[in-house]
């Protein structure tokens, strides 16, 4: 039985999503894929489910209705996986700007003692490839005003590229997740290090997307800066929320 499940989120991304399965499943370990595609009107959801008749039995496709945020896409994705019991969970963008090799160091990170890896682009100075200045250092900025408000050891907390192992997927309640944007990330992260589950840093080189359009907006940026400390603060009165 494959221990390790790819969760893919998608919307519009056509001219990645069959390059970016087929890296996947061309690694020397064998991972099963999900996309979870948000009802994308560019045919993303149907060449997937072309792909299916080429790869039966490891790539699998879940459709929602509409686009609902990255968020809700992934505890989607980790209901699925934790019901078909994968030991390994990964979360990864479908437009290539996470290396798919790098998903076998992320794996043998959790098979070496870690809970939770981070796919970092910080942990060894600034590795990005393709972003401009001012980008940079939002995504630097923000890493660093995470760590400080919420006291978390970790170098790039808004990073997107991540194995879990099935038991802290388990032991969050998925239901109690507040955020949909990227603040996702951080508070996906947050409620690991309260549960004092062993985080993981793996330097990662991140390469912005060559096709399609990126997702980021102006109220995604805004729910992550004021979200942050919003979190921080339920953290303090609401503990039995961020505690399993």
């Amino acid at each position: 039985m494959i221990d390790s499940l790819v969760i893919i989120p998608t919307f519009n991304e056509i001219e990645n999503i069959e390059a970016i399965i087929k890296a996947v499943f061309n690694l020397e370990k064998e991972f099963h894929v999900l996309i979870v595609d948000d009802n994308s009107p560019d045919g993303t959801a149907s060449k997937v489910r072309e792909l299916q008749k080429t790869f039966p039995g490891k790539l699998f496709l879940e459709v929602r209705k509409e686009k609902a945020g990255l968020g809700t896409a992934y505890i989607h994705g980790f209901r699925w996986a934790i019901a078909k019991q994968y030991d390994f969970i990964f979360e990864m963008d479908a437009d290539f700007s996470h290396t798919p090799k790098d998903l076998i160091r992320l794996y043998q990170a959790c098979v070496d003692g870690a809970d939770l890896a981070i796919g970092s682009r910080y942990i060894k100075g600034v590795n990005v490839v393709n972003w401009p200045l001012h980008r940079v250092l939002l995504s630097y900025g923000a890493s660093f005003y995470v760590k400080i408000i919420t006291g978390m050891r970790v170098h790039d907390p808004t990073a997107g590229f991540i194995c879990y192992k099935r038991s802290v997927l388990e032991n969050i309640d998925l239901s109690a997740i507040h955020f949909v944007g990227y603040a996702f990330q951080i508070e996906m992260k947050f409620r690991a290090h309260l549960n004092k589950f062993k985080i993981v840093e793996v330097p990662i080189i991140f390469t912005d997307r060559v096709l399609g359009k990126s997702k980021m907006n102006s109220s995604i940026v805004r729910e992550a800066i004021f979200g942050v400390i919003k979190m921080k603060w339920m953290s303090f009165f609401r503990k039995n929320k961020f505690k399993s």
